[in-house]
């Protein structure tokens, strides 16, 4: 008796996915390594497009909430310990759960929703929140460990105000990036 099995060609196997992830998930961790370069290495601006941000949140989009969550969680304290910027505590430190937070959030929101435009920008949008409530959760803990106070107001002035320019960078760049992405079948 003959057995055949069948292969599915369009889709990569388990293990060969996991691998294109982690391979994807690299580059974007490079980016997050690089792209602060561009602001000068010059925390004010760097603050204002926040570019580590963008890599991370994509990667969720595109590697799924896994590796979303890993590159957001190292990106930020590995480049503090290569480079020296952003320092280590307590704002390295901070942005790596706010960064894991964008990216298993962005990632997650991806997967479960309809693959609409709509869509894409409801998961940025709530990813950026998430992420941003998180940053301002373990600030609190961090500001407290370290005997400084971290307020309401430094929360909405880090959180939002002063982010402004990356809030809007990343709402116009991210969902275009998604959509150009999925047009050209590089993912779902």
């Amino acid at each position: 008796m003959e057995r055949t099995a069948k292969v599915s060609v369009s889709k990569p196997a388990k293990g060969a996915a996991s691998t294109v992830n982690m391979v994807v998930a690299a580059f974007f961790l490079a980016l997050c390594m690089v792209l602060p370069f561009l602001t000068g290495q010059i925390p004010a601006i760097g603050s204002k497009i926040s570019p580590m941000h963008i890599p991370v949140l994509l990667c969720g989009f595109v590697c799924g909430w896994q590796w979303g969550l890993i590159v957001g969680l190292v990106a930020p304290v590995l480049r503090s310990m290569i480079f020296g910027m952003p320092p280590m505590l307590p704002t390295a430190v901070g942005m790596a759960f706010e960064m894991a937070a964008y990216g298993a959030v962005s990632g997650l929101l991806y997967a479960k929703l309809p693959k609409t435009t709509v869509s894409i920008y409801v998961s940025l949008i709530v990813a950026m929140l998430a992420g941003r409530v998180v940053w301002g959760l373990v600030s609190l803990v961090l500001y407290g460990v370290m005997g400084n106070t971290f307020t309401f107001q430094a929360f909405l002035a880090g959180a939002f105000l002063n982010a402004v320019p990356a809030i809007i960078l990343h709402i116009a760049l991210i969902p275009v990036i998604v959509m150009a992405l999925r047009k050209a079948k590089v993912m779902r």
